[in-house]
């Protein structure tokens, strides 16, 4: 898997995501997704977001553009203008940051029924997509949220974690389960990422992931290598700032070295 850029190109041909988040009460962590997408290389990230939270996204980052929708939180009324949005772009990420209203959870069941192209699905979106078809889609939960997609609570033992999580994975639905060793698979292959530390408990380290794995996505777009490259970088961008901080370090620290983790893999 290659991200090298040839000459000659123009903007938006290095990839173009779209995260839909955000909400009155949770700002930050659409913005985290959408500076770690910008980070792995993509040209253009968007964020669409209740206008209130994306004008406080504009104020946090000049590199983010926003699209800006009416109310608090999206609502069933925002699906065939994020459906006609997402057109333009070769992924989109949901949920970071989206919220758990009764509108919104009908929200996000409809959009990611009707999204062509690659989804990275993360966050509270996981939480109300029990038993809902999902395709072309890259899973990103950890054990509670894993439970509340499929019904199955997952065991301590390892080889039994993975093997029901490979169980629930397919070609067209990678899972990315988060954990002490990231579980990543395709219903076939499995991949373990072993990078990461206990410091990366703190709040935004998800979004970050999230972001990560859709900008390499739109590069790529290989789903499970681009998966397994995120868990990668994330952690191992983790590990350099435990090393560097100590515990306390934050979701922010993370994003600017971003670019040099990547560069420095020599297999992707």
């Amino acid at each position: 898997m290659s991200f090298l850029r040839k000459r000659g190109e123009r903007k938006g041909e290095n990839g173009r995501v779209l995260v839909i988040g955000g909400s009155r009460d949770f700002i930050g962590a659409p913005a985290l997704a959408g500076l770690a997408a910008l980070r792995t290389g993509v040209d253009i990230v968007v964020v669409a977001a209740p206008e209130q939270a994306a004008w406080a996204i504009n104020n946090y980052s000049p590199d983010l553009i926003t699209k800006k929708v009416d109310g608090d939180f999206f609502t069933f009324d925002n699906v065939k203008e994020m459906i006609e949005l997402s057109s333009k772009f070769d992924v989109v990420l949901i949920g970071n940051g989206i919220g758990l209203e009764p509108g919104t959870k009908d929200f996000v069941r409809e959009i990611v029924q009707h999204l062509p192209q690659p989804k990275v699905i993360d966050a509270d979106a996981l939480k109300v997509l029990h038993k809902t078809e999902l395709r072309n889609a890259v899973l990103t939960p950890h054990s509670r949220e894993f439970e509340l997609l499929t019904g199955e609570k997952l065991p301590v033992e390892f080889e039994k974690k993975a093997d029901i999580v490979r169980h629930y994975a397919r070609k067209d639905k990678i899972f990315l389960l988060k954990g002490p060793v990231d579980i990543i698979t395709d219903g076939e292959s499995i991949k373990y990422n072993k990078t990461g530390n206990n410091g990366m408990t703190i709040g935004g380290t998800g979004d970050v992931l999230a972001g990560i794995t859709a900008g390499l996505i739109a590069q790529s777009e290989n789903l499970l290598e681009s998966a397994f490259a995120a868990a990668y970088i994330n952690g191992a961008v983790g590990d350099y700032l435990l090393k560097e901080k100590g515990i306390g370090f934050t979701a922010s620290d993370m994003l600017g070295l971003i670019p040099e983790i990547k560069r420095k893999i020599k297999w992707i």
